[in-house]
């Protein structure tokens, strides 16, 4: 079981060109950007990196690049959810045979979505390797909710699947809940770090999340373990302008993939299809709030006093 997955991990984008082709420049270019900034880890084939719309072999090569470029500097979590099980454990087995300290699986759309086959999936993934299962809890992707009860269960049953990506809001209530059931789970959660703050004040270990500027979610966590908590106050809430305007419903991928373009990470904004597009407001809208927050150069790595 891997214990380096803690902290702030940065699910990664995926780069495609103007041709919507994957961009392996780009994606190794904006691997530096993430272990520049200090990321203490990576995710991969999440949400934000649009692992839905790409075939396997694509996935396979998206994940082969990352590591090769990686190299083992930082940790890797690699998403391998898949609505066919065969291929779901196929990908988990590829992303620990290319070196990745865990796997993250999202239960597919069961119908109906019971109890027992959510356990049935993580038990199988559980015998088919050895490696760390980060359990995906985000019913808005499969529309399987995963009760505080359940989760504990998974965590007390399973050995390897001891890591919980949370999704499913009211996060902090349901952290409480999980806690209250079971010590065994290092919890994780997302929401663009919308409520980083107060994930790390109810006991989650870190957060995975998509957020442009990893480098103020770095110095918000290691505040907190440094017991600053008025230091990660501080910069919370001057930067939540920020992290609130990036989290958009229906456009927040676009509008995270802008930042990583303004921020010299990637060569090309465009999501792949379908996609919501963000109109000129929208790009005014970032270039005010950089100015609001004290961004003169996004290109730059924010330091803290």
């Amino acid at each position: 079981m891997s214990d380096s997955i803690n902290g702030i991990f940065n699910i990664l984008a995926t780069p495609f060109d103007a041709a919507q082709q994957i961009d392996f420049d780009s994606l190794k270019r904006l691997v530096e950007f993430q272990i520049r900034l200090g990321a203490h880890g990576l995710t991969i084939m999440g949400v934000l990196g649009e692992a839905a719309k790409m075939d396997v072999d694509e996935r396979r090569r998206v994940m082969e690049t990352v590591m090769a470029t990686v190299n083992g500097r930082i940790p890797v979590v690699v998403g391998a959810s898949h609505h066919d099980r065969a291929t779901c454990i196929a990908l988990c087995k590829a992303a620990f045979e290319n070196g990745a300290a865990g796997v993250m699986v999202a239960p597919p759309p069961f119908d109906p979505p019971t109890d027992p086959k959510v356990i049935e999936l993580y038990s199988e993934l559980g015998a088919a390797v050895d490696g760390a299962i980060v359990v995906q809890d985000f019913p808005p992707v499969n529309n399987v909710i995963m009760s505080a009860d359940l989760l504990a269960q998974i965590a007390e049953d399973i050995p390897n699947a001891r890591h919980l990506k949370l999704e499913d809001p009211p996060l902090m209530q349901k952290i409480s809940a999980i806690r209250e059931r079971t010590d065994k789970f290092k919890i994780f959660g997302g929401l663009g770090g919308m409520f980083l703050l107060e994930e790390l004040q109810r006991g989650a270990n870190g957060t995975m999340t998509g957020f442009a500027f990893t480098e103020i979610l770095i110095a918000i966590y290691d505040a907190m373990q440094d017991g600053r908590e008025d230091d990660a106050v501080r910069i919370f809430d001057h930067y939540l302008p920020l992290i609130r305007y990036e989290n958009q419903p229906v456009i927040n991928l676009t509008i995270r993939k802008e930042i990583l373009y303004r921020r010299g990470a990637i060569a090309n904004a465009t999501p792949r299809d379908p996609f919501a597009p963000i109109d000129a407001g929208t790009h005014a809208e970032i270039s005010a709030l950089f100015k609001r927050v004290g961004i003169d150069d996004p290109t730059q790595k924010i330091t803290f006093a």
